[in-house]
């Protein structure tokens, strides 16, 4: 009895229908057929693209701030 027979599923799909109603469960079975359709188109796009080569960059790396000292006054040593 580990197992779900086909009226076990048909008493969920009911209780299902009855908690979101046809017309929500309509729309959320749309909703996840337009995403699957979009999902398919981008893994096509994704292998009809050559891979393109990296382009190396000629520029110098951008150099971090430095942060400046205080001017301190120097103090005069008098020996």
């Amino acid at each position: 009895m580990g197992s779900l027979s086909i009226w076990h599923w048909l008493v969920v799909l009911v209780i299902v229908v009855l908690i979101f109603g046809t017309s929500k469960l309509k729309n959320m079975g749309k909703d996840l057929g337009g995403a699957v359709k979009g999902f398919k188109e981008g893994m096509k796009e994704a292998q009809d693209e050559p891979a393109k080569p990296a382009q190396v960059a000629d520029q110098k790396p951008a150099e971090a701030p430095v942060a400046k000292e205080e001017a301190k006054p120097e103090e005069k040593k008098q020996a």
